[in-house]
């Protein structure tokens, strides 16, 4: 079999199951089993497909097929222009996040020293290390398993691992020492909406990731009120919310004592990052 007929089954096996896109995973999936890049299905579309290649790529449309996410078939994810490694441990990195990085990005000062809570895969956190110059960082979560995936992230992607710690922690509960940024990430999905979710997300990323409890709110409340025992007086905090958690969000923080609490939008014009600076008075 070459190299296009058997991208057309691959293809065709992961319409038939419903995956969307699913012309692009098959040729994704295809790449990484072969070791080929895009141009392979335009211009060698004739190549011979050996039949461990061929055996190894349906195993994994089979895969697929069954709506297990891509990235955790391929065990990688970019985020911010870097390959972050991922399982069905931690959140897999979205695009719609880089916009919480780029936010922080430009409060970020040289020296800063910054907490990202719920850390998950570390992709915010060493996407913030990477990008600044001399600032040191600390990830939390509640997860052995997924602050494994953050330790191995860090030891890959950043020239200077020394300047990150992870520890796991029930939110605030062992975090100790003054950040001058805490950013998180949370749950907030509310509880009684998960399994209206799309297969890959409901059925296998970690609930513990995703469930906000009932109105989906909870852990923002919990950060909003402990993070002032972690977080230095004038420190800033940031917030990746859903779609319509902007103006909730905006009204806790300026309740318990930020100031300039700013929502803002993502590229589909939707709210997507709450931020604001914490009162000298709080």
């Amino acid at each position: 079999m070459n190299y296009k007929e058997c991208y057309n089954r691959g293809k065709g096996a992961l319409a038939a199951a419903g995956v969307p896109e699913a012309d692009l995973d098959a040729r994704l999936l295809l790449e990484y089993v072969c070791g080929t890049d895009r141009n392979t299905l335009l211009v060698h579309g004739d190549r011979e497909v050996t039949a461990e290649e061929q055996s190894q790529y349906d195993t994994l449309i089979e895969k697929r097929a069954q709506r297990v996410p891509l990235q955790q078939i391929t065990g990688v994810q970019d985020f911010m222009g870097l390959t972050f490694q991922v399982n069905s441990d931690v959140l897999i990195p979205r695009q719609d996040t880089e916009i919480l990085v780029e936010e922080v990005l430009g409060n970020l000062h040289d020296g800063m020293r910054v907490l990202d809570m719920c850390t998950g895969s570390g992709c915010i956190l060493i996407s913030l290390l990477r990008y600044s110059n001399g600032c040191e960082g600390t990830g939390a979560d509640v997860s052995e398993k997924a602050l494994a995936v953050a330790q191995r992230n860090a030891a890959e992607l950043l020239p200077r691992p020394e300047a990150v710690s992870f520890v796991q922690s029930d939110l605030f509960e062992s975090v100790e020492g003054t950040y001058d940024i805490v950013v998180s990430n949370p749950p907030y999905i509310a509880t009684d909406v998960i399994e209206t979710l799309m297969p890959e997300v409901k059925d296998h990323e970690p609930r513990i990731a995703l469930d906000g409890t009932g109105d989906g709110l909870f852990f923002y409340r919990q950060i909003i009120k402990d993070c002032k025992k972690n977080l230095a007086k004038g420190g800033m905090l940031f917030f990746e919310i859903g779609y319509d958690q902007g103006e909730a969000v905006r009204l806790l923080m300026e309740e318990n004592g930020f100031l300039e609490v700013t929502v803002k939008q993502d590229y589909s014009g939707l709210d997507r990052v709450v931020f604001g600076t914490l009162c000298f008075d709080a």
